[in-house]
């Protein structure tokens, strides 16, 4: 079982919202689209699905042209951000809703809803009360078993979690990769949170303003992002950046800032090049190691709790650091950061990944 995407853009009043895309998801597998909102994934899914023929390429199902073939000849689901559900409807009506109009027996339908109310883990007292009687997860649940029960070999999920509370969506966070693994279905799945992504594991194709820019294994793409858009993508909140040119022992970069260097900088080649890393690299005390001290300026701090955002400016360039505990800092102020160089991906000036930062080396 396999579903490919050979060449497919697609253009809607003369506007491009994909642009060439190849992709090949196979039977049993996780597969994350990760991208912002209006990055393309909703296009992508549907044209998976049928809903969208693609402007040029083709969509492939099990070696099989069904480029324009309809949804309703596809054992294709789809569950939504705004999960549906019949209200006037029972839980195990709703679960059941899709087998009817498969015109499956009363015998093979009740065991059918049984064993995927029972992997959705919504007991039999839920089956028979109405959607709205029940928390919002178990509605997503019952969403979803409708999506599983038919047995369809290919399952998108668009951002089917982001209505939910946060304890909700921790849950079934955990719980999704292990139900549909279960299943054996192809699973591709919506979402704009890398920390979801990574959670879900399998693999992931990073978008950005319709462009497919990375596929691959989760924990390898955020971990050797190919170019400062995926590193950019893959980040929550956005990676930062910092333009450096090397040369002898030493960097320069920003204002007249420079700083001689003694650790994997130093193998370099003198040139120019880009560093990135990730706000929660960033530091307000140096740590042990190769360190480099910035002078910025503090803009805002967002406080969550238990961790604190740093919104600061570095020269031209605006970065977010992410602190742990709560930070008591002026406004406009002066603030010192620090960054362990052993967590600095380095790019090329066209963007492209140089050297991966040494703590994902070690992984």
């Amino acid at each position: 079982m396999s579903l490919e995407l050979k060449n497919v853009s697609l253009k809607v009043d003369g506007q491009t919202h994909i642009y060439n895309t190849n992709l090949s998801f196979q039977k049993g597998t996780m597969n994350v689209l990760l991208g912002r909102t209006l990055s393309g994934k909703t296009s992508l899914m549907r044209i998976m699905a049928g809903l969208d023929v693609p402007t040029t390429g083709k969509v492939l199902w099990e070696g099989k042209d069904v480029t324009g073939m309809r949804v309703q000849d596809r054992k294709v689901a789809m569950v939504y951000q705004q999960f549906i559900n019949y209200p006037t409807m029972t839980v195990y009506e709703n679960i059941a809703a899709p087998l009817r109009i498969m015109n499956k027996n009363e015998s093979e339908i009740d065991n059918l809803v049984r064993k995927t109310a029972k992997l959705m883990k919504l007991s039999d007292e839920m089956l028979f009360k109405k959607p709205l009687e029940l928390s919002g997860g178990q509605q997503q649940r019952c969403a979803l078993a409708r999506s599983l029960v038919k047995g369809s070999g290919l399952v998108l999920l668009d951002e089917p979690l982001a209505n939910l509370d946060y304890k909700l969506r921790e849950e079934l966070r955990e719980e999704i990769p292990k139900i549909f693994k279960e299943s054996g279905a192809i699973f591709v799945y919506a979402t704009t949170e890398p920390e979801e992504a990574l959670l879900l594991g399998g693999n992931i194709a990073t978008l950005w303003e319709g462009k497919v820019t990375q596929f691959g294994k989760t924990i390898d793409v955020y971990h050797n992002p190919k170019d400062t858009v995926t590193a950019k993508v893959f980040s929550n909140p956005a990676m930062n950046f910092l333009n450096f040119t090397k040369k002898d022992n030493m960097i320069y970069y920003g204002s007249n800032e420079e700083r001689r260097i003694h650790d994997v900088l130093k193998k370099l080649d003198d040139g120019e090049y880009i560093a990135g890393f990730r706000p929660n690299h960033l530091e307000l005390n140096p740590s042990d190691g190769h360190v480099i001290k910035f002078d910025t300026t503090l803009n805002v701090t967002e406080i969550t709790g238990s961790e604190t955002f740093l919104h600061m400016t570095h020269n031209d360039d605006n970065w977010i650091g992410l602190i742990h505990g709560v930070k008591n800092l002026e406004f406009n102020s002066k603030l010192e950061v620090y960054l362990n160089t052993r967590h600095m991906f380095i790019f090329n000036t066209d963007g492209k990944l140089f050297k991966t930062a040494t703590y994902s080396e070690e992984r």
